[in-house]
C-alpha cells in the first residue's frame, strides 16, 4: 500500500504522540516494519535548527561542576545537573530520545 506524504507525517505524529518503538507501533498498526522504520529515520534527518533553552536564572556556582551531556551524531549538548529537570523534556522530545 502506498500512502502520501500527509498520511506518512500523519502516522508519525501519532507514533511520537504513543511512546512506543517504531518497530512496535507499526505492527500493532497494520503497518509493514520496515517501511515505518525507514519513515522514521527519514524523518529524523529532517531535523535541523536550533532547540531554544532559556537561561537557568538560579544556577549557583557549585551547581554548574556537574552536568548532563547529549549525543545524537555529530550534536553535543552539555546541560548544567541543576538545569536538567527543567530542559530535559524539551530536548528529548526534540531529539526523539528517551531516558
Amino acid at each position: 500500500m502506498t500512502f502520501s506524504k500527509e498520511e506518512k507525517t500523519l502516522w508519525l505524529e501519532d507514533w511520537k504522540q504513543s511512546g512506543k518503538k517504531a518497530w512496535t507501533y507499526a505492527k500493532e498498526n497494520g503497518l509493514i516494519p520496515q517501511t515505518f522504520c525507514s519513515w522514521v529515520r527519514q524523518d529524523e534527518k529532517k531535523i535541523t535548527g536550533f532547540i531554544e533553552i532559556t537561561k537557568h536564572k538560579n544556577l549557583e556556582l557549585s551547581q554548574v561542576q556537574y552536568e548532563v551531556l547529549i549525543e545524537k551524531g555529530d550534536i553535543k549538548i552539555h546541560i548544567p545537573l541543576a538545569a536538567w529537570t527543567e530542559v530535559s523534556e524539551s530536548i528529548l522530545g526534540k531529539l526523539r530520545l528517551t531516558i
